[in-house]
């Protein structure tokens, strides 16, 4: 019995210690890359684990790999096809393959599971990121395994996920689950590949991960993450289970790499994690080494979930991560750090109980709704992104699309420094076109931007309006163009794109 320790591992459910895990598997880890046969006793154990974790109590997502693999037995293809269009044709075969091994196995265990397929084209509406969310919820309610893969089937270059680590990741925020468990065909992440490199360390935890948009640096100082597949049938690599991480720790998921080989190690970990990390004090790998082999605990690499008043909310998760962006917009550092406090602001006040935001849009994985109704009349949102912030535009795009953000720096003379790099630190829905940006930019006066547009510009769309909090007698949340409003704020035609349709990263 270890000592109860007030540090542990926080998941936020720590009462009831039920958690909503994904688990990812590698296409190594389900098909051998000789004889692109199925590893039916690694699948098995797989299903025991899950069968048992759900027994437990926890709901258990699976995104599995292996599609294109399986298509590539079935049709004795050593290689995957060059040509998109047999990729996929491959992919259509081996999907249903894989998936009907799986309800096979299950139906040993008296599981039953629902296959879901998805691009990121599926999530490009803000709707149907939320359907896709329920559907998910509605299944784990039912419990029932979800199974997902990207649909290699229909997918193409503009909307795909590229690999199922990303997938995984987007997955686990979508769901906003407790753990995301990326299993493997290695113990854990290693300062270098241990394959090649035979003084390559083990990395153990790793905290306050964060790529960046559009980041291609290697954010772990120390570590080599260049590594590809460990094997020909897979797509993925360490790099891309750094990108899941991100995505997941960035929502509050916290993120744990597993050699696939021992699966039922996952219930050890948890338990671990909730009753024997100290996270204060075991920030030592080596000391942490030697603290899991006194208490034969696997070797694993856990990124710890960035902090509340870092984590992105689902709205900005969807902006930065299930939309395609149509250009840029370019502002300067000051505006950047004015709009990155508003957004730490909101947090704050959001983890003080204080509401800022009516967002009836904020599900928790339990299906309810995301709102606090401790506030008061004088509750309101201001912010956002204005005119005035806009110092340059790249690309064309319309009212409403996706566009990048980015820092930039002027010149004396109002253009811009082409000899500064541009960094991208978010994205935003805006209410402007390219062109009519172009012509309102920096501009402070609202009547400025009526004299320039004229009737043509779109002023202010109203999916995209700074929204309001406003309270009356029966204690309800109302949008500010309620008949019940007691106090509501004129919209600005200034405003480039609100708070909430502006996801920014930290710079």
């Amino acid at each position: 019995m270890t000592e109860e320790n007030t540090n542990t591992f926080d998941t936020g459910k720590e009462n009831e210690k039920k958690y909503t895990i994904v688990l990812k598997l590698g296409s190594s880890s389900l098909i051998d890359a000789d004889t692109k046969d199925l590893r039916l006793a690694n699948m098995t154990r797989i299903v025991e684990t899950v069968t048992n974790l759900k027994r437990q109590g926890h709901k258990i997502v699976i995104v599995s790999s292996g599609g294109i693999a399986m298509g590539l037995n079935v049709m004795h293809m050593d290689e995957r096809p060059k040509s998109v269009s047999e990729t996929q044709a491959i992919a259509a075969i081996g999907q249903s393959k894989l998936i009907g091994r799986w309800d096979t196995l299950f139906q040993e265990y008296g599981e039953e599971i629902a296959q879901i397929l998805l691009t990121r084209n599926d999530i490009l509406d803000w709707k149907q990121f939320k359907n896709a969310r329920n559907t998910f919820i509605e299944l784990l309610d039912m419990g029932i395994t979800p199974i997902v893969n990207e649909n290699d089937t229909l997918s193409i270059s503009e909307i795909e996920f590229g690999d199922n680590d990303t997938l995984s990741g987007v997955t686990a925020a979508l769901i906003q689950a407790d753990f995301l468990f990326l299993l493997t065909d290695v113990d854990c992440l290693y300062s270098n590949d241990p394959r090649v490199d035979p003084n390559a360390k083990p990395i153990l935890t790793v905290r306050n991960l964060h790529l960046g948009q559009g980041e291609t640096e290697n954010p772990l100082s120390g570590v080599n993450i260049s590594n590809g597949s460990g094997s020909n049938i897979g797509t993925g690599g360490m790099k891309t289970k750094i990108v899941a991480a991100d995505l997941a720790t960035n929502s509050g998921v916290h993120t744990i790499i597993l050699n696939s080989e021992t699966p039922q190690h996952i219930d050890n970990i948890l338990s671990y994690m909730t009753n024997d990390f100290d996270t204060i004090n075991d920030n030592d790998d080596d000391n942490e080494l030697t603290k899991l082999q006194k208490l034969n605990i696997p070797l694993h690499t856990k990124f710890l979930a960035n902090d509340s008043d870092k984590r992105l909310e689902s709205r900005q998760f969807w902006i930065l991560h299930g939309l395609v962006t149509k250009g840029s917009i370019i502002i300067d550092e000051k505006t950047y750090k004015q709009l990155n406090l508003e957004q730490h602001n909101h947090h704050c006040d959001k983890d003080k109980g204080v509401v800022q935001m009516a967002n009836p849009n904020s599900l928790k994985a339990d299906g309810k709704n995301g709102i606090n109704n401790e506030f008061n009349d004088e509750d309101v949102i201001t912010g956002g992104l204005d005119v005035h912030g806009i110092i340059g535009v790249q690309d064309k795009f319309h009212e409403m699309e996706c566009v990048n953000v980015k820092i930039g720096k002027t010149l004396a003379n109002g253009e811009l420094d082409p000899n500064f790099p541009l960094k991208t630190v978010g994205r935003a829905m805006v209410n402007y076109t390219s062109d009519e940006l172009e012509k309102i930019k920096g501009l402070t006066e609202d009547k400025e931007i009526e004299d320039i547009l004229g009737g043509s510009g779109n002023l202010i769309n109203n999916e995209n309006n700074t929204n309001y909090v406003t309270y009356n007698q029966t204690n309800k949340i109302h949008p500010t163009n309620s008949s019940t409003s007691i106090r509501s704020i004129p919209s600005s035609i200034s405003v480039v794109a609100s708070r909430e349709n502006l996801a920014l990263t930290p710079f």
